[in-house]
């Protein structure tokens, strides 16, 4: 009912407005006022109106450029069409005219039911600021016009528009802003509109200017959102993923879209903090089969549901499991094997060596050689910065995995028939980094815990520093890392500067606003030490990406490996074992 009344009401509008204008151009140039001229025009902008640009269906109070350049196209097409067809009976000055003066006549009518709707009627009684004066801070601007929220300021570094005005809206630099803010008097939200913004850039604003807002708030990174959407719903209070998150540059999807359509890819730990984001992004970039791998009932039953509509295989199985991994393999045949199941927690592995050592190493072994044996094109294993001169047995299991992945592919006797039969043998590569933000093993879900229960935060040590990279960033450098993989390469992830651990207890105590929290330092745990490496040596090889480089190749006689590895397994100094298989191990 509601949309036959506006069409009707926008129909009575086009004549009302169309007669009234005509009778205003007569007038002017003492022309007798003419029915039939006047009647066509007025069919064909009811006609272009409703069948061509649908006009009727505008909405008025949430106008745009778009919806006025609708207006003059349907006041103009009368123009366009009937002219030329009758110019020898009207003269085209008359035309013009009446032309112009129905357009400014709707526009004022927009115009004024426009402000009537978004500007009155609110008692505005906040004050808002906007950082960036591009798309999305216009937008953004339009959306708070009928909330509490006025506008004071944008904010822009671009020097070519400042001291400019968008709506009213005086666009400032930040010094200009800050000299014009006062920390007894402070705004109450500044909103950070740019979604393309880097961390640094981000935590810049936010430490120059949080002194003078009462709130901060930022627009995420948004891919392919509509512009009817709502960017006001999307604002979130500035977390510390925000300031820590490093966006590649040379970050090349179409790479990883063609190392993974149309393939079938399993995924070991698939409900991990790693190996549930691997299998998002393979579902993303149009795997054929999604193969999901995991020994956790509820880990592989939450990302399945996630994923469902890809219709992924669930295989509810540990690796470590070698016949019944290879049962997997044999019926699926998958052409890419991402290997992110593992013991990953430091303390906890201390205290449960044996069992770490047969997840980590057997397991990973085991994957290995049922991808070789059943011709597997990628086995892609996620190894981890704590695997360079380890201080913890985590590491050096790690490590131990990272060397049975470079030198495997020598033992010929190991090589599938299938492999034989094709003349291609499996590429194995690791791919190795920092921490990753928000994993199940992260400080910061223990530290956010921590601050909700009112503190303290625990820090280990003062100096102790990590890496850190956001899960969704890190998991797409893995793909992109394996697509140019060729077999025995260690890819090392460009992880920025290490962050030291208290400076982001600090950071998030502040982003929580509140003044009562405190910071104990509980000393370095077992296996704990106060920096990670990526590097093992400066033999290490660019790639054509600056965010991923490959580690210098180290030999190990794989049947010596091969028997290593059982002795490890069977001895009862295994501490012992581990520290003659890595030599660099400290622990």
């Amino acid at each position: 009912m509601f949309n036959v009344d506006k069409r009707i009401l926008n129909f009575l509008m086009i004549i009302c407005l169309s007669i009234s204008t005509f009778w205003w151009t007569f007038f002017i140039f003492h022309i007798d006022f003419d029915w039939v001229l006047v009647g066509t025009v007025i069919i064909f902008r009811i006609i272009s109106s409703r069948f061509i640009f649908e006009d009727y269906s505008l909405s008025w109070s949430k106008a745009t450029q778009k919806t006025f350049l609708i207006k003059t196209i349907v006041a103009f097409v009368p123009l366009l069409v009937y002219a030329p067809l009758f110019y020898g009976e009207v003269r085209l000055a008359v035309m013009l005219s009446e032309f112009f003066t129905y357009l400014v006549a709707i526009n004022f009518i927009m115009y004024a039911y426009y402000h009537y709707i978004n500007r009155t009627g609110v008692i505005k009684t906040k004050s808002l600021v906007i950082y960036g004066a591009g798309k999305a801070g216009n937008k953004l601007e339009a959306e708070f016009r009928g909330s509490e929220y006025r506008v004071k300021y944008f904010v822009d570094d671009d020097r070519v528009i400042q001291d400019r005005s968008i709506d009213g809206v005086r666009v400032v630099s930040k010094d200009y802003l800050k000299s014009a803010l006062s920390k007894e008097s402070k705004y109450d939200l500044l909103v950070i509109a740019i979604p393309s913004a880097s961390s640094q850039r981000i935590k810049e604003i936010h430490e120059r200017l949080n002194p003078y807002f009462k709130q901060i708030k930022i627009l995420p990174h948004v891919e392919n959102v509509l512009m009817e959407e709502n960017y006001s719903q999307l604002l979130k209070n500035i977390s510390v993923e925000d300031l820590l998150a490093r966006h590649p540059k040379d970050l090349d999807k179409q790479s990883i879209k063609n190392f993974i359509n149309g393939k079938k890819v399993l995924i070991t730990g698939a409900g991990g903090s790693i190996g549930s984001e691997i299998s998002r992004q393979c579902a993303f970039y149009g795997a054929k089969q999604l193969i999901l791998l995991d020994h956790s009932e509820y880990n592989l039953y939450a990302i399945s549901e996630e994923l469902v509509k890809y219709n992924p295989v669930h295989a509810m199985q540990s690796v470590v499991n070698k016949e019944l991994l290879n049962k997997t393999f044999a019926k699926y045949k998958p052409d890419i094997v991402v290997h992110a199941a593992a013991y990953k927690h430091v303390p906890l592995v201390e205290e449960n060596i044996t069992e770490a050592i047969i997840n980590n190493i057997i397991g990973t072994k085991n994957t290995i050689d049922c991808a070789i044996e059943h011709g597997v094109e990628k086995f892609v294993f996620i190894s981890t910065d704590k695997a360079v001169r380890p201080t913890n047995v985590m590491g050096a299991t790690k490590r131990i995995c990272e060397l049975y992945a470079q030198n495997v592919v020598s033992l010929e006797n190991v090589v599938s028939k299938e492999a034989i039969d094709t003349g291609k043998s499996t590429e194995i590569v690791s791919v190795r980094f920092g921490n990753v933000l928000g994993s199940s093993g992260s400080v910061i879900p223990k530290f956010k815990s921590q601050i909700e229960h009112g503190g303290p935060i625990t820090v280990t040590h003062p100096d102790i520093t990590r890496y850190f990279m956001l899960i969704p960033e890190a998991c797409e450098l893995v793909l992109q890392a394996a697509s140019i993989g060729k077999g025995g390469e260690i890819f090392i992830l460009d992880m920025g500067e290490p962050i030291k651990i208290v400076d982001l207890a600090k950071k998030m105590i502040e982003l929580s606003e509140r003044d009562d929290i405190e910071i104990e330092f509980s000393g370095l745990r077992a296996g704990e030490k106060l920096y990670e490496e990526l590097l093992i040596s400066d033999s290490d090889a660019k790639t054509d990406y600056e965010s991923i480089t490959v580690a210098g190749k180290t030999q190990y006689d794989i049947v010596k490996l091969n028997e290593d590895i059982f002795e490890l397994i069977a001895t009862n100094d295994k501490l012992k074992k581990l520290k003659e298989m890595v030599p660099e191990f400290t622990h």
